[in-house]
């Protein structure tokens, strides 16, 4: 089974491109949708993240209060890291269960932060959805409704598109319209399905 990794800046367009691959039945694995889950309520997940942060990252009905925990950590890189050593070991696992489960030829793993967190050695393959840092900071203000300031300094806080572009083996470029980026998805499509069943080699250009 073909492993690949889809990440990109905020705003890149991932989610986009993730409904493309999807709209060709190919598994998706999210490691949001993962996050979420090992920290639902009454998962041991949860129990550990009380057990260090309190019951101040809690909501009145017991679950998880988001908003709460990441003011937390964000102000204390010594929480983040902590908070990290909890889940960071549970998503894993949980997207290792879930790739065995689903299947396919090929899977894409979404994984935002995957240069960040170094998760290039499970993975075959690292996809990269980007667009010019300028259309970056468009996308950020319109959508979130917050300065050019504050969409810069969300920028900052990431990996650089340098750093990101280094680690890519494909790039899709998400600066033009929905047939553009959906010629792209499909030239990948069929790339990785070739890649599947020849044993990850490339496929010979003319």
């Amino acid at each position: 089974m073909l492993r690949i990794g889809l990440t990109g800046g905020i705003a890149s367009g991932k989610s986009t491109v993730e409904r493309l691959f999807a709209a060709h039945d190919v598994p998706i694995i999210d490691s949001d949708v993962i996050a979420r889950e090992v920290v639902a309520s009454g998962t041991p997940g949860l129990a550990q993240v009380r057990a260090r942060f309190g019951d101040e990252v809690l909501l009145a009905d017991g679950s998880l209060d988001r908003r709460a925990l990441r003011r937390l950590v964000f102000a204390d890189p010594a929480a983040r890291r902590d908070l990290e050593a909890i889940v960071h070991p549970l998503i894993r696992s949980g997207m290792a269960e879930r790739s065995a489960a689903v299947g396919g030829p090929y899977q894409i793993n979404v994984i935002p932060l995957l240069v960040e967190g170094g998760r290039r050695a499970t993975l075959d393959r690292v996809l990269v959805v980007d667009c010019p840092e300028a259309l970056q900071i468009e996308r950020v203000m319109q959508r979130d409704q917050v300065t050019e300031a504050e969409a810069r300094a969300i920028l900052a806080a990431q990996v650089s598109r340098s750093e990101r572009l280094a680690a890519a083996d494909d790039v899709i470029v998400n600066d033009g319209d929905a047939a553009a980026l959906q010629a792209q998805v499909d030239a990948l499509h069929a790339k990785y399905l070739h890649l599947a069943v020849y044993g990850r080699k490339e496929p010979a250009t003319e």
